[in-house]
C-alpha cells in the first residue's frame, strides 16, 4: 500500500511559468508549517508556479493515516507515486532538514521525475540517527529525565508544535533509522542547489555533499546565508529568490 502524504495541489496565481514545484518539509514540522507559514507557498505561485504540498508520516493532520512501513524507501516510493498520478513531467524538488536527505535521495533514484533539486540545511548523516529513542519514550510515558543533550533539544522542538503527536514522530524515527542515510551510496545528477544558515551546526557537513555532486559530475551550486541558523535559514528571503532564480536557468 502506498503511503498517504496529505498532498495539497495548489494552483499557480498566474500563467503557470516552469514544471511544478514539489516541497517537503523537515521533522517535527509539516507542509504548512514549513513551507506557507514562511511564505514560500506564495511566493511561488506567486511566480507562475503549481505546487504540490505533502506531510510526511507521522506528521500534519491525522498523523496516524498510515500503516506500515515509514521507511524512507516507501516514502520515496509515494512521492514518485504523487508525480506520476499528476501526470507531471519532471518536477522541481525543494527539501528542507529530514526533507533535505529524503529529497536528495529521491532525486538520485528518481532522475526523470527531477528538474532541478534545492535542498536546505541539509548533512551528510541523518540528523535523527542521533535521537536517544528509548530515552525519548520513557521520558514520554513516565516523565524519565532524557541525559543525552541532543535528544533532549529535539524533543524541545517537537512538543514546541501543539499538533505534533509525539508518539507519531517517534514511530517515524524509528523508521528513517533502520534505512541509515549514505548519500554517497546514489548521488543526484540533476541540477542541485546546496542552502544552509552559515551557523547551521547540523549543516557544517554540507561541503562534504558538494564535493559527492562534484565527483559525479553534477551541475551544483552553495548558498550560505549569513548569521542565520537551523531553525531560521527557511524563512529567509534571499533563500527563496536564490532558490527561483536556480530553477528558472
Amino acid at each position: 500500500m502506498t503511503l498517504d502524504l496529505n498532498l495539497r495541489a495548489i494552483p499557480a496565481k498566474t500563467e503557470v511559468n516552469g514544471p511544478s514545484v514539489l516541497f517537503i518539509h523537515g521533522f517535527a514540522s509539516s507542509g504548512e508549517l514549513n513551507w506557507a507559514r514562511s511564505r514560500w507557498l506564495k511566493y511561488f505561485t506567486d511566480a507562475g508556479r503549481n505546487v504540490l504540498l505533502i506531510d510526511l508520516p507521522g506528521h500534519g493532520e491525522d498523523p496516524r493515516r498510515n500503516s506500515g512501513s515509514w521507511a524512507p524507501s516507501q516514502i520515496r516510493q509515494a512521492l514518485a507515486a504523487i508525480v506520476m498520478d499528476h501526470d507531471e513531467g519532471p518536477v522541481d524538488v525543494i527539501g528542507y532538514s529530514l526533507g533535505s536527505r529524503l529529497a536528495w535521495e529521491f532525486a538520485a533514484y528518481n532522475p526523470n521525475l527531477v528538474e532541478h533539486l534545492v535542498i536546505g540545511g541539509p548533512g551528510a548523516g541523518d540528523p535523527l540517527a542521533a535521537f536517544a529513542l528509548d530515552q525519548a519514550r520513557a521520558n514520554q510515558a513516565t516523565g524519565e529525565e532524557i541525559n543525552d543533550d541532543y535528544t533532549a533539544t529535539i524533543m524541545k522542538i517537537a512538543a514546541a508544535e501543539p499538533g505534533n503527536d509525539l508518539t507519531a514522530l517517534f514511530e517515524l524515527i524509528e523508521a528513517i533509522k533502520s534505512e541509515p542515510y549514505e548519500p554517497a551510496a546514489k548521488v543526484p545528477t540533476v541540477p542541485t542547489l546546496l542552502v544552509a544558515g552559515d551557523r547551521d551546526e547540523l549543516a557544517t557537513t554540507m561541503p562534504h555533499l558538494r564535493r559527492l555532486l562534484k565527483d559525479a559530475g553534477t551541475t551544483n551550486e552553495v548558498l550560505w546565508l549569513a548569521g542565520r541558523n537551523h531553525s531560521n535559514a527557511v524563512t529567509s528571503h534571499e533563500f527563496k529568490e536564490k532558490t527561483l532564480e536556480f530553477l528558472i536557468h
